[in-house]
């Protein structure tokens, strides 16, 4: 018997990250002298002194003249990068497994003017917040964060310098010609460009050299560069509209959203239409297409089915960060005229996307071989790399056996899904049933019959 089979299939995609020690790119990373004031972080101040508290406002200050601004920031994942329940969770266990040694190194990223202040305390780095009432009083990546900064020693690891312009209020940003009452203003090239997400975007574990991210490298190599896209133009992009309240109107007012692929974590913290903003960049991010699909099926035969997944719109890996939780894979199924599936590919079981799951992401190793999936710290190479390149592919093949019994015509349903880290990674940091990890399909074409 055969059974009509007609395509089709469904899609999805998202971020990613980097690996491949011994470039010259990398290298360099591992030749340079870290910063002994924040050291085993790379951040600086420009006279090479810790910077008093005072010297940086409450972003609160800030949205008096940029309210929109603060507004989009708010509700952004750089706004919640110290009180990420997550990343808390996790920084807990690093502290304490290497008794205070990482925490620069973590917190520099996290909580730049909480870094840089000396206002991080391994009590606090030891201590994560509940889950569900995770606000603190330190800050994110806030607005003192960014435009403090006048210049990078590196790129990786936090290697931002912050500017030390005494009781001056000096603030660097794209404009040459912007003024505020309140505040001196400084053109910085450096925040035209993507070598500023950088610093905090390529990390390189500090005591042995493996390159556990590279987003900005992804990016670098990638054909966005060559064609002048930065991570400025998707992660904020330009609007009409005014910067502060009483500047001018602008063609191209940098948003602050920074969307990205978070929607688990932006949607905890209450942020849905942002989540929606992640969504829709995921949502355009890879295609997923049937390779010479079968013109039919015969029950009780084995048949073989090829699927193309293409990097379509991600200027780097997909997915990119984190190695210990992105993941993107393919859930397939097909099922009978009834409806009823009897071959799928790509479920969570578990908490984590079962074996055998065609899946793009990034695998740590430690010294005796094995994989790790929390304990980062411990890495000590990386033991595969299979995610897609920015507008490159990648080909997945499932040989199926069809039942005897089913009846046609055979409906094919397949999608590439993502999160940001498994149900089964959240479970063994914060407990069971404390957070629910959203599983994103980017893409999925309903089934059309002949």
């Amino acid at each position: 018997m055969h059974l009509i089979h007609t395509t089709v299939v469904g899609v999805l995609l998202t971020l990613s990250l980097s690996v491949f020690a011994g470039t010259a790119v990398e290298q360099r990373i591992i030749d340079e002298a870290l910063t002994p004031l924040y050291s085993p972080h790379r951040a600086a101040t420009s006279t090479g002194k810790v910077l008093p508290e005072h010297r940086f406002d409450d972003a609160k200050v800030c949205s008096g003249c940029h309210s929109n601004i603060y507004r989009e920031w708010r509700s952004s994942m750089m706004s919640h990068s110290w009180d990420d329940p997550i990343y808390r969770a996790l920084l807990s266990r690093a502290s304490k497994a290497s008794d205070g040694a990482l925490d620069n190194f973590c917190t520099g990223c996290h909580t730049p003017t909480g870094l840089m202040t000396g206002q991080v305390t391994r009590t606090d780095n030891q201590s994560p917040p509940a889950v569900n009432n995770p606000e603190t009083d330190l800050p994110g990546v806030d607005c003192e964060s960014c435009h403090n900064i006048s210049a990078i020693s590196g790129i990786d690891n936090g290697s931002y310098v912050m500017n030390d312009a005494g009781e001056k209020r000096v603030k660097y940003g794209p404009r040459q010609n912007a003024q505020s009452p309140y505040h001196e203003t400084a053109f910085s090239p450096l925040h035209t460009e993507s070598a500023m997400c950088a610093t905090c975007h390529n990390v390189t574990h500090p005591l042995n050299g493996v390159p556990i991210e590279r987003t900005y490298d992804e990016w670098f190599e990638s054909p966005y560069r060559t064609a002048g896209i930065g991570c400025q133009d998707c992660h904020m992009k330009p609007v009409q509209g005014k910067s502060a309240i009483m500047g001018p109107e602008r063609a191209d007012r940098a948003t602050h959203w920074f969307a990205g692929g978070n929607t688990t974590l932006l949607e905890h913290f209450g942020h849905q239409e942002n989540a929606k903003r992640a969504r829709a960049l995921l949502q355009s991010s890879a295609t997923i297409e049937l390779i010479d699909p079968p013109t039919s099926l015969t029950a009780g035969q084995r048949t073989t089915l090829s699927l193309k997944i293409t990097n379509t719109g991600a200027g780097h890996k997909l997915p990119t960060g984190f190695p210990e939780g992105r993941e993107v894979w393919v859930d397939i199924k097909l099922s009978d005229a009834n409806g009823k599936v009897f071959y799928r590919s790509g479920a969570i079981k578990n908490g984590k996307t079962e074996p055998n799951t065609k899946n793009f992401m990034v695998k740590l190793g430690d010294k005796n071989g094995k994989k790790v999936e929390v304990e980062v710290w411990r890495v000590t190479h990386i033991m595969s790399d299979n995610r897609i390149l920015p507008k490159g592919h990648a080909l997945v093949d499932y040989a199926i056996d069809i039942p005897a019994d089913v009846q046609g015509p055979v409906a094919v349903n397949a999608s590439v899904n993502y999160w940001p880290f498994s149900q089964a990674f959240v479970d063994n940091l914060l407990g069971k049933n404390k957070l629910t990890v959203k599983v994103e399909t980017i893409v999925s074409d309903p089934y059309h019959q002949n």
